[in-house]
């Protein structure tokens, strides 16, 4: 296991530098100059073009790209993701205090997608061809079908303004995480529940679960000891592509929210261009999903006793 695990880990080197690289090219291509916004808004004529220069020798923006992108993997190997451009701090200093926030909030969202997509899957497998089983595919295929940022905004319009019992926005105790929990783990558990499904389905058609009933097992000891058992096996993996879709969607439910965690911190760099705040939240979410898929595959090893390491 290991040797597996450091294999992978080296595996994830390239496809991490490959996605800053992308972003970071991206960043480039972007309209607009970032040293614009150092230049104070009664600098005008030629004291703003002397102040815009200055501001570009000092963070290199003249320099040739492939110098910039240089010392941008150089500063990236040795951890330093640079300073932002609009509040002045170490990047790194912000992603660590902001992580935890996400990762709260992540968490949650996970496990009400995990509750609901295996119990609803489980239950419109049992109920098949029944209006139960209808009605949770149409709730399933809502989930994955509706934007996030309109089901956002349609849950703080309705428990935020209509009907004031949940806090609209910010961070604070329990009420606060409630309405992005929500939004962020619907699609997650509408995929999840038709998942389930479908492998709870395959499972029950297999002959030992025939074979169970047959020896006059309860249909109760027939679900959970062997269907259920057996159908979780290939769930393991959707869970793990479920929670690196939750870190990635957190970016859209956290703006919207106005939750204080790495989307958000990412959203308002992008809108500022601010390279050092983008590169560096890219960075350590393109490594969140990488481990969150390498943890998917050891756990899928370790719960299944017919996967072998390669």
């Amino acid at each position: 296991m290991q040797k597996y695990i450091i294999r992978r880990l080296l595996l994830a080197i390239p496809t991490i530098v490959g996605a800053i690289t992308l972003v970071w090219f991206a960043m480039q291509l972007a309209p607009g100059d970032p040293a614009l916004m150092f230049v104070p808004p009664d600098y005008q004529g030629e004291d703003a073009a002397a102040y815009l220069e200055k501001i570009n020798e000092k963070y290199g923006f003249n320099d040739p790209l492939p110098l910039q992108y240089a010392r941008y993997m150089r500063n990236t190997l040795g951890f330093d993701f640079g300073t932002s451009l609009r509040t002045m701090r170490p990047v790194s200093e912000d992603l660590v205090r902001r992580v935890p926030n996400s990762v709260r909030l992540g968490v949650a969202a996970f496990l009400l997608a995990a509750a609901m997509g295996i119990s609803l899957g489980v239950l419109a497998a049992i109920k098949r061809g029944t209006w139960v089983d209808s009605a949770l595919m149409v709730f399933a295929l809502v989930g994955v079908s509706m934007p996030s940022f309109w089901f956002a905004y349609v849950l703080i319009l309705l428990f935020g303004l209509y009907i004031p019992i949940l806090p609209p926005s910010g961070l604070g105790g329990v009420k606060h995480m409630i309405l992005p929990t929500i939004v962020l783990g619907y699609g997650s558990a509408g995929s999840l529940t038709r998942y389930v499904r479908s492998s709870m389905l395959e499972v029950i058609n297999q002959d030992f679960v025939r074979t169970a009933r047959s020896k006059g097992v309860s249909e109760r000891n027939v679900l959970i000891k062997h269907a259920l058992r057996n159908g979780l096996l290939p769930v393991v993996n959707v869970l793990g592509i479920n929670l690196a879709f939750i870190l990635a969607g957190s970016i859209i439910v956290e703006s919207v929210f106005a939750w204080p965690g790495v989307g958000l911190y990412l959203f308002d760099g992008v809108q500022g261009r601010d390279f050092p705040v983008v590169q560096g939240a890219c960075l350590l979410i393109a490594a969140s999903v990488v481990l969150v898929n390498l943890l998917t595959d050891v756990m899928l090893v370790l719960v299944d006793p017919r996967i072998r390491f390669e």
